[in-house]
This record gives structure tokens, sequence and C-alpha cells, in this order.
């Protein structure tokens, strides 16, 4: 199982954009109004932190891989031949290279279209690392903050996530 997992912040920031650009799902008329429904869990698929405790538990099963989106974006080549080597491939460098140029952010929104049609490009927006500092106000900063520390802090999967690095400002 290859879990994927992106910084609490820009999760929620991308989150909103998705709701707020696609028609099937609920829209929200503020970015206020999504924080508030967010940090409560009351968005479609639930609640970001109740998801990631869950999955924390399964951190060291070994059938399960954690990858965090803000290290695919940091080094690519290195993600795809970690997963490559759990999935138990052994690819050349070159395969790896040539797998890394076609997964970039960039690559993939460019064929969204083509390989997930109408929602394609709604999916791949941005993909920046720390665009959440566009939106959150300081009270919601503070609030993502305390949340994190009471939910993942101290955990393996708070640790891989880096959250003092990708979202304190």
């Amino acid at each position: 199982i290859l879990v994927l997992f992106r910084n609490p912040k820009d999760t929620a920031v991308s989150f909103f954009h998705f709701h707020n650009n696609v028609p099937s799902v609920p829209s929200y008329s503020s970015w206020d109004e999504f924080f508030s429904e967010f940090m409560n869990g009351k968005v479609g698929w639930g609640s970001y932190f109740d998801h990631a405790v869950t999955w924390n538990k399964h951190i060291e099963d070994e059938n399960t891989m954690f990858i965090i989106y803000e290290d695919l974006k940091e080094n690519l080549t290195a993600s795809v031949k970690q997963i490559a080597e759990f999935f138990g491939f052994s690819p050349t460098a070159e395969q790896i290279q040539s797998i890394a140029d076609r997964a970039t952010f960039q690559a993939v929104k460019d064929k969204a279209q083509e390989t997930h049609g109408v929602v394609g490009s709604v999916l791949f927006r941005k993909g920046v690392i720390g665009d959440w500092k566009n939106l959150f106000t300081e009270a919601q900063n503070q609030e993502m903050d305390a949340k994190f520390k009471v939910c993942l802090e101290g955990t393996k999967l708070g640790a891989k996530l880096k959250y003092d690095v990708y979202c304190k400002a």
C-alpha cells in the first residue's frame, strides 16, 4: 500500500480550490467558511486529522509505504527510486530518471485533460509548497498549529510531515 500525505495547510488550500471548481462538489462562499468546516472535519471525505491519526497506526506496517508530497516535490528522483524498491523493482538510473521526468507536477498537469478528463485542470492547479501563506489568517495559522500539536505532534507521521519546515510562517 502506498499512502500519500501532504502537509495539512497546503492540503486545506488545495481542497478549498477543488471544492470551488468542481461543479459536482459542494462549494463554499469564502475561505473562512471552508476553513471552519475543514477544521471540524465537515468537508467531503471527512477530517484530515482523523484520517492522518488512523493511518499513523499503520506507519510501521511492512506492506505500507508513506510518501510525503513535499518530498516528491523536493527530490522526485529519490522518491521514485524508493517507491520502486518498495514494490520490489530494481530500475536502472535511466529508468528512474525517465519516470521522474514524466511524473513532475508540470508534466502531469500538462496531460491532465487527457488522463483525467474535465476534472484534470482542477486536480492539478498549482502544486506549490507553501501556498497556504496566501490564504491563512494569523488566527487560522494558530488554530491549525494547535490542532496539529494535539493530533500529530510526536507521532511518526507527524515527523514525516516536517510541519515545522512546511507549515510555520
